[in-house]
């Protein structure tokens, strides 16, 4: 899309859609309303809206597109143009909305096998199409009952809650309170579907480090997700889990490691890195930064990394730049054979997983009766009171949790 054709994602929802009387969840469906962690009613639903991030698709479009995501932080051109490099690499495009378009393509051939009768419409937070565009275009064709998919898998404020707003932003924007319905699937962070393609990843990623004759215990893999300041993660998920330091965001990343490890059965030395960091200096964020992890590994004596995008689910910005370019020239530096696998993309056990989490919903299929490969889950699927709170906003409106 052009930069004349450009448009600003929608103002901030100034409040969220009124409750229906009983009801804790404003705009949700029946099964949802009255804020149950987990929903074993069967629900009724006539269309899928998946939620991406979105990303500029030419040199017109980065910086308009990282002043979307930067709003409010009042962050002059002249620093935005210090991230915008990364995109003006690649030609000024993100590899991020061909890869939804891939995706729902994807879940449309999935749900027709099934028989499920879902259309898919797609609305991003940064970038055309919004969430309120694909709002209005579901409303038009007479669809009131919505399910969401996020493309995120993990719980933080960026990766969960501000998806939620982007809903209320949404809903307030076209004014469709009360004539649209929409709830959520739960945060899929250790459903099998997910966790699947990066074993398959991993797995293919040691046979190519093993081919050059180095032993699994000079290998180290490097699960590598995006970091965050460390008051967001501290908040993350709900705060009567207890999660401690790194919160929700934290356990589920180590959790998921934990558990691909033990079904590798490899014997590699593994850790939980993180990539991708902006802001002032004097914000504390997650660490260890992946580039700092990779160059002290010859000191302990590995040969190869086997870098992991745990935190990603699919080959965007962030996995082409910070891995594919700095992580990569960092190994090389050092001395290391280094192999980035996979991410989940398009992945049949992805998009089979992400239907089950739909199925789940139109079944009302029990908590204990839903795949999680961590002690962790099945996650909720209506988000609870105070989870995810972003330190420097507060709790802004939302849909599919119970406020706040």
């Amino acid at each position: 899309m052009s930069a004349n054709e450009f448009r600003p994602k929608p103002p901030r929802a100034q409040s969220a859609p009124p409750c229906a009387p009983g009801c804790a969840v404003p705009a949700a469906g029946p099964a949802s309303c009255g804020g149950a962690p987990h929903v074993s009613e069967p629900t009724s639903y006539d269309a899928l809206l998946l939620l991406g991030f979105g990303g500029p698709e030419g040199q017109d479009d980065v910086l308009p597109f990282l002043r979307n995501v930067t709003a409010g932080r009042g962050i002059p051109d002249e620093r935005l143009e210090e991230v915008a490099h990364h995109y003006r690499h690649f030609g000024g495009v993100s590899p991020i909305n061909q890869h939804n378009r891939e995706l729902k393509a994807a879940l449309e051939t999935e749900i027709a096998a099934r028989d499920l009768g879902l259309p898919v419409y797609w609305g991003n937070r940064n970038w055309m199409p919004y969430v309120d565009d694909a709002l209005r275009e579901l409303h038009a064709d007479g669809h009131r009952r919505v399910i969401a998919i996020a493309t995120s898998a993990y719980s933080s404020y960026s990766s969960c809650r501000q998806y939620r707003e982007d809903l209320a932003d949404a809903m307030e924007a076209t004014g469709l309170a009360g004539e649209v319905e929409i709830d959520k699937v739960r945060q899929f962070f250790d459903h099998p579907g997910f966790v699947a393609p990066f074993v398959d990843g991993i797995r293919d990623g040691l046979a190519k480090v093993r081919e050059r004759g180095i032993a699994d215990e000079d290998i180290e893999i490097l699960f590598s997700t995006h970091s965050i300041p460390n008051s967001d993660a501290d908040r993350s998920g709900p705060p009567e889990r207890g999660f401690g330091p790194g919160g929700a965001y934290v356990a589920q990343h180590t959790a998921v490691a934990e558990a691909i490890v033990a079904e590798l059965g490899t014997t590699s030395p593994w850790q939980l890195v993180f990539q991708s960091r902006s802001g002032p200096p004097s914000v504390p964020w997650l660490e260890p930064d992946i580039n700092d992890a990779i160059s002290e590994l010859p000191a302990a004596g590995r040969k190869a990394v086997l870098i992991v995008p745990l935190g990603f689910v699919s080959d965007h910005m962030e996995v082409l730049w910070d891995l594919d370019t700095e992580a990569m020239e960092t190994a090389e530096e050092h001395g290391l054979f280094a192999v980035r696998t996979a991410s989940p993309s398009t992945h049949p056990a992805y998009v089979a997983g992400l239907v089950d989490l739909v199925e789940e919903r139109l079944k009302g299929t029990p908590a204990d009766e839903r795949p999680a490969v961590t002690s962790l889950g099945p996650w909720y699927d209506v988000c609870r009171p105070g989870c995810c709170e972003n330190k420097r906003l507060g709790f802004q409106p939302a849909l599919a949790g119970v406020a706040p």
